[in-house]
């Protein structure tokens, strides 16, 4: 099949053997890979009752049939598993090189379950896999990791690793990519379900390239596509994803303050991808095939490490009140060293803060006062919550887990949905990320629909957004989440990057770009209906595990007390309003549900079985 290799790898750990099972081209024209395959496997090689640190949760990397194509941006792979922070589904969608190397090693995918007695990492090189000790690299972080298994490999390869934190099986661990510049796995605790397996890191790389079935063609789209990205990603290229520090603040879209605040705006300006770029910034870098480059790379100490991007900017930044950028670069680098997630690390610090402010926290317990703007406190933190040490052990279990155990009212300041923390977006500001953070089937994550983008700027005249949308209506947000995630679970699958949906990519040149890879038409409406597909199966999966309506909600914060000041100083989201809407919009029942009917619409008749009586 063009565009993809035709196989992937299903690798028992404990019996340290593998076998290929090769992809049917009906299955993958389904479910096209990336976020689809991953979920399609996830539902064949796990149940309901799999616990999430089990050896047989199923640990899945996945790319898609543009990988290794040189369409823009498509240098990205996903991670499928069942989140041990969570309980539920959970995805993880990385950029960098990694995905590139897989493909490049002859394999669409890899399928781990089982666990290793001993530390291990895999080799996957040109279509061979081999099982190697991993003892020498446990306790190492994700950078020594890197660079020592390129010193034995060489630097034509990719590393996917854990640090130390995905070792203890910490919560907030991520799988981490391309050593300093840090392309991670990060939400939702992937990087303990590889450490629960006693496995420290996968090498891959080899030279299958990538067929496809109309090369000229779509040189030619490519070449014609990049000159537009460049151009219309100017300013993320010069500043990066914080380049947006500032807009956010002045819309109220900014965590601040465990998202109590409504404005900082003098306090902020430290804290800009703009600062940076006058102060510490020395570079940039990019995933493979992407003309953008937002990557960062700043000097800290005298040497050059990967910078923050907007969202650990403003968890470990204005969510805690720092405006310090260089204490911020330095958690960023030990959040990315100890292998945790830099957004649910930031929110988990932010209440810890908060208890601390209300006597629920002491700082005997703590091991050292925690005040609001303290960079030495979240730095202290951060190690604590990496290494699971002292008070680290507790808010490494993240901030649901750390509020039940605490008690007293720590609750009411746990800012999370279905057990995922927030990450950088205010549905008060966007009112569409109330429906999508409550109904996302990983927990709170503005990438699962990506809507907000269209209420800020962007357009999307050929899906029916020809103008911007009113951010501070409830009206329609339901529709347009259900959407969105559609369309989100398709780019997922083909492994591209959403950025570029506001830099003049749209279905059209999607549906084109496939046919020049695999030879098979799409119409526009057959896209949205196969990530529509995908997105029903992820709901499936949490069905079974007991979630229904009643778990599609918010904190009390968000949906009860106004921010007070700022751009966004008095609206609170109808949530209830956009779950009906969404709920019917769907074709599931009241409760959530999928309906059979539905079910049976989107070629999902075998995973009926899911379904709660």
């Amino acid at each position: 099949m063009d565009g993809y290799q035709g196989r992937v790898a299903m690798i028992d750990l404990g019996k340290r053997r593998y076998r290929d099972i090769p992809l049917d081209e009906g299955l993958v024209r389904k479910y096209i890979g990336g976020s689809g395959l991953g979920t399609y496997f996830l539902m064949k090689f796990c149940t309901p009752g799999t616990k999430p640190l089990s050896p047989e949760n199923p640990l899945i990397f996945t790319t898609g049939p543009f990988q290794g194509t040189g369409i823009p941006t498509s240098g990205r792979h996903q991670v499928v598993t069942r989140s041990p922070l969570t309980g539920v589904f959970l995805e993880s969608d990385a950029g960098g090189s990694f995905g590139f190397h897989l493909k490049r090693a002859g394999y669409d995918g890899l399928i781990i379950t089982g666990r290793s007695e001993r530390p291990v990492y895999l080799k996957v090189l040109d279509g061979q896999i081999g099982f190697e000790d991993g003892q020498d690299l446990w306790g190492l972080d994700t950078m020594e990791t890197d660079a020592m298994l390129k010193s034995i490999f060489g630097e034509k390869i990719g590393v996917s690793c854990i640090g130390p934190a995905g070792e203890k099986q910490i919560p907030l661990a991520g799988i981490f990519h391309d050593g300093t510049d840090a392309r991670a796995a990060g939400r939702g605790g992937a990087g303990a379900v590889m450490g629960s397996k006693n496995l420290k890191a996968i090498v891959a790389g080899g030279s299958s390239g990538t067929e496809v079935h109309d090369r000229e063609a779509l040189t030619a789209l490519i070449s014609e596509k990049n000159a537009i990205l460049k151009e219309k990603g100017a300013g993320m290229t010069l500043y990066g994803t914080a380049g947006g520090m500032g807009m956010a603040e002045e819309l109220g879209d900014l965590p601040i303050r465990n998202w109590k605040q409504g404005s900082w705006k003098e306090e902020v300006r430290e804290i800009t991808g703009q600062r940076m770029a006058e102060t510490i910034l020395t570079g940039n870098y990019g995933c493979v095939a992407c003309p953008v480059r937002c990557g960062r790379v700043v000097n800290i100490g005298g040497g050059n490490i990967g910078g923050p991007e907007y969202e650990t900017m403003a968890m470990l930044g204005s969510n805690c009140l720092v405006n310090d950028l260089e204490a911020i670069a330095r958690a960023n680098e030990q959040c990315n060293r100890l292998g945790i997630d830099t957004i649910s690390t930031g929110s988990v610090i932010a209440f810890a803060m908060e208890c601390y402010e209300h006597g629920i926290l002491t700082g005997e317990q703590a091991g050292m006062p925690l005040h609001w703007g303290s960079g030495e406190a979240v730095n202290y933190l951060v190690t604590k919550i990496g290494n699971g040490e002292g008070i680290g052990g507790l808010l490494g279990m993240g901030t649901r887990a750390a509020a039940q155990e605490l008690g007293r009212g720590a609750e009411r300041f746990a800012i999370h949905s279905k057990g995922l923390e927030f990450p950088a977006h205010d549905p008060r500001c966007f009112k569409s990320l109330a429906a999508g953070y409550a109904t996302s089937v990983r927990g709170a994550c503005h990438l699962n629909g990506y809507s907000y983008a269209w209420e800020r700027s962007a357009t999307f005249p050929e899906f029916g957004y020809p103008e911007k949308q009113d951010r501070t209506a409830d009206q329609g947000k339901g529709v347009m989440n259900a959407r969105f995630q559609n369309l989100s679970s398709l780019v997922d699958s083909l492994k591209i990057c959403k950025f570029i949906l506001l830099m003049g990519v749209n279905l059209s040149d999607i549906s084109r770009w496939l046919k020049c890879v695999t030879g098979w038409e799409y119409s526009i409406e057959e896209l949205e209906e196969t990530g529509e597909r995908i997105y029903n199966m992820k709901r499936i999966f949490n069905a079974a595990l007991g979630l229904d309506s009643r778990h599609d909600t918010l904190p009390q914060r968000i949906l009860e007390e106004p921010r007070g000041s700022g751009g966004s100083a008095d609206t609170l989201p109808d949530l209830n309003m956009q779950l009906d809407e969404y709920y019917s919009y769907r074709g599931w029942s009241n409760d959530g549900i999928p309906l059979k009917e539905k079910l049976e619409g989107l070629g999902l008749r075998e995973f009926m079985n899911w379904i709660p009586s």
